[in-house]
């Protein structure tokens, strides 16, 4: 019988097909604008590291005190130079590392190529690991390397290709600024979008960094930040690179594994006793406050998901509904135009479940084909995506099997819901007064 209402509802459309044009129409251009504003918001909003994201955690700490939080200054994003390593000596969690992004000039080898600059971080040995970073040649450094300041980087594929023509380049040098660096790993195509590690330097959608070297030989090479240094309170500190260490500069990002809910809690213990030590060493004269974050968490509370993408979305669901509207209205002339035909059906036998049947079938019809409009219109607005958000985040949204699914789905079910009442009307349909007026 399902193959027979089909055959009726083609016949159906195809006697009216401006009607039929007009909500398919409709449809395709509501589940399209729903649809790439989705792909964006998609791309935006995913977890970068579903994996490990529960067990990754950002820690914040108060080390400007209560007054700055009264003048509307919160938390620091990122903690001082004296506090990141004194985090990173205490090893409380099964995995820690500090972050800073710097820049730097790659010199290549070959005399007849130009110098190009790199932005990459300085990091310590527990960063590739704990944020499975993967390698295609080589690996990443251990902590004897971090604490003997060793000159190894860990450089991108992207900044392998440039230098070294893709070939396997551990072993080689690096030239970076005047300082040369051996290559001891190269990571594959990279890249956590967003880039959760640093939300607080950049929108998390930049293109990925070229190169990772030791923390501590970047500090040794007094390696300004790339990133932000907010000095708040910090006013009168002594002058100069290790002045600047020494103060409460807010400008290292720090991240942390724990793995159960017992390590979670037993870092949190551990950061009240530090801040308990610091108030006794006369550091700081304020109760202990601090925040520690997982990585969901921090990605809400760095607002990550720009604003315009969930406004854009909004505003495209209300562009489906006033479709889906329209929709129900076209639907409901079409249907009521043939109550004729429905009294005669029913006077020969035909039960409103049929006539349901018949009717939710011609508009499954409509909603298939709306829906393949509709990835029609979608493959055309992701490749205009540009021209309303940002490039770096505009060049995230892309086409793939599951959102040209998830079209059809919504397309098929959006046009069923539109005709739940145009159907009901259609089978309420009095067979008596239809044969008596016709």
């Amino acid at each position: 019988m399902l193959a027979y209402y089909l055959q009726l509802g083609l016949r159906s459309l195809r006697r009216n097909p401006v009607l039929t044009t007009l909500m398919v129409l409709a449809i395709g251009f509501g589940i399209a604008s729903s649809m790439t504003t989705y792909a964006v918001f998609r791309a935006v909003s995913g977890n970068p590291l579903p994996s490990r994201s529960s067990q990754l955690f950002a820690p914040q700490i108060d080390i400007w005190g209560p007054q700055s939080r009264a003048q509307g200054v919160d938390l620091p994003d990122a903690l001082s130079y004296t506090d990141a390593t004194a985090l990173m000596r205490a090893r409380k969690a099964r995995y820690q590392t500090a972050i800073y992004p710097v820049g730097h000039t790659a010199i290549p080898q070959d005399a007849g190529s130009e110098p190009f600059a790199v932005d990459g971080y300085a990091t310590y040995a527990d960063f590739f690991p704990m944020f499975d970073a993967p390698f295609i040649y080589g690996g990443g450094w251990d902590a004897g390397q971090d604490d003997a300041r060793a000159s190894v980087v860990v450089i991108s594929s992207q900044l392998n290709q440039q230098l070294f023509a893709g070939a396997d380049s551990v072993g080689r040098t690096v030239r970076l600024d005047d300082h040369d660096y051996r290559v001891i790993g190269v990571l594959a195509d990279w890249n956590p979008r967003p880039r959760f590690y640093d939300l607080d330097n950049n929108n998390g959608f930049a293109d990925p960094p070229g190169f990772f070297v030791p923390f501590t030989l970047a500090v040794d090479l007094q390696t300004e930040t790339r990133g932000n240094n907010n000095c708040y309170g910090s006013t009168g500190r002594a002058p100069g690179w290790q002045g600047w260490l020494q103060s409460d500069c807010a400008w290292v990002s720090f991240w942390v594994e724990l793995p159960d809910a017992a390590a979670v809690q037993a870092y949190r213990n551990f950061l009240q006793g530090y801040m308990a030590e610091q108030d006794r060493l006369g550091r700081f004269r304020w109760s202990p406050y601090y925040t520690l974050r997982d990585l969901t968490q921090w990605m809400d509370y760095e607002q990550v998901v720009p604003p315009e993408t969930r406004i854009s979305l909004l505003l495209s669901l209300g562009f489906l509904l006033v479709c889906l509207v329209n929709t129900v209205g076209l639907m409901l002339a079409k249907f009521m135009r043939r109550a004729g035909e429905i009294g005669v059906r029913r006077a020969l036998g035909a039960s409103r479940r049929e006539i349901w049947a018949q009717f939710l079938a011609e508009a499954a019809i409509v909603g298939v084909v709306g829906g393949l409009v509709g990835v029609l219109f979608t493959g055309i607005g992701v490749l205009g995506i540009g021209l309303v958000f940002e490039p770096d985040i505009a060049r995230l949204a892309h086409i793939d099997v599951s959102l040209v699914a998830l079209t059809l789905a919504c397309a098929l079910v959006a046009t069923l819901g539109a005709a739940f009442y145009p159907t009901w009307r259609a089978a309420r349909v009095q067979p008596a007064w239809q044969l008596k007026s016709n």
